[in-house]
């Protein structure tokens, strides 16, 4: 007899995991992942920092509303964020501090000396900035293991090398099957596959909703001088590269989204060279070596909005998808307010001031 569940949650990334532990132990919940350990795509790549505006503001009170959660737990290290840009760049930096007037995010405009006192060797042509001073650096890793923590606390079972190769819908529910041949029964099947989440509704009979992966570069460089310890995420206004510091080395992307095929993305070397040319023409640093670089995929939905909420023509299949790369920023309160959608529960002190509407797939409807 197949072991049933109320909640089979597909995905034991960040979302997955996030969700599995705030549905709590009075739930039985099931996790499947394909791979051979929980997070090894996106939440295993991740180089995530808490940056308030960060996706727009839209996902803004999604991130205020998890920095609470982050901060007292100490997975956050402040590190400020810094958009520069150069004369022509002046009215994006005006219309970014219009567009994130408002919504509460702590910004500043800053001058060209302003700048120039945060990022030591940067080239004059950068004249111009926004400040974040509390952004900070996430503890991926760490994150990700409380979440794993108090999924298991709670009694839900992570089965791992279970992709799902079938779910068949009936008036009891879901029957899933594995490559691997084990079934299960569930309630309710949750997506929470990130690049794969489109196939996971496919494979259910549920119709994708245009959720698409994204695959972004970062190289890790050892530069001469080495980046200072107080060195901001600095980021190019235009969206052409950001750089921070890591333990005496510089992490830089070239913000690149280029469209994939869900897989286990690797990075491309004219990305990588794309990224080093970009940075030339920001500091004069000297980049000695590439010391390590790696890809991973953003997923999307096509409004560039995460997807939260039950599936509007199969209302046992539950979206939990298309977080982009802010989808770690977010995660203590997309979990919670996902959770509560789910279990039909109040909004509480963490995501009362949240829209569940404004994420919800009946949208695309």
């Amino acid at each position: 007899m197949a072991e049933r569940y109320e909640y089979a949650v597909i995905g034991a990334g960040m979302a997955g995991t996030s969700l599995a532990a705030e549905l709590g132990s009075d739930s039985r919940v099931l996790v499947l992942e394909a791979e051979d350990r929980p997070g090894y795509h996106a939440t295993g790549r991740s180089a995530a920092f808490w940056e308030e505006c960060y996706g727009g503001p839209d996902i803004v009170p999604l991130t205020l509303a998890s920095g609470p959660y982050l901060r007292s737990h100490g997975f956050l290290s402040p590190i400020g964020a810094l958009y520069i840009g150069r004369d022509r760049d002046a009215g994006l930096l005006d219309d970014f501090m219009q567009r994130f007037a408002g919504t509460g995010a702590t910004i500043e405009r800053l001058d060209a000396a302003e700048v120039a006192a945060r990022v030591p060797g940067l080239k004059p042509q950068w004249t111009g900035g926004v400040w974040e001073p509390v952004c900070a650096d996430i503890d991926v890793a760490g994150l990700h293991a409380h979440y794993l923590g108090m999924m298991r606390k709670s009694g839900a079972k992570l089965v791992m090398r279970a992709q799902l190769a079938e779910a068949r819908h009936s008036a009891d529910g879901w029957l899933l099957k594995t490559t691997a041949g084990a079934e299960f029964l569930a309630g309710t099947l949750i997506n929470a596959a990130g690049a794969w989440a489109d196939g996971v509704a496919e494979i259910a009979g549920v119709l994708p909703l245009g959720i698409a992966p994204l695959r972004r570069t970062v190289a890790q460089l050892r530069v001469d001088p080495p980046p200072p310890k107080d060195l901001p995420l600095v980021l190019d206004i235009s969206g052409k590269f950001y750089f921070r510091g890591e333990s005496g080395r510089l992490w830089l992307s070239p913000h690149d989204e280029h469209p994939s095929p869900p897989c286990d993305a690797a990075p491309d070397e004219m990305d990588v060279a794309t990224a080093i040319e970009r940075l030339e023409q920001v500091t004069d640093w000297r980049v000695e070596h590439v010391e390590h670089k790696w890809a991973g995929l953003r997923s999307f939905a096509p409004d560039r909005l995460p997807v939260y909420g039950f599936d509007a023509r199969q209302p046992d299949f539950f979206w939990f998808a298309g977080q982009g790369g802010y989808g770690i920023q977010t995660a203590p309160a997309a979990a919670r307010l996902g959770a509560q959608i789910i279990r039909n529960l109040p909004q509480d002190a963490m995501t009362s001031g949240l829209d569940p509407t404004k994420y919800s797939p009946a949208r695309f409807c």
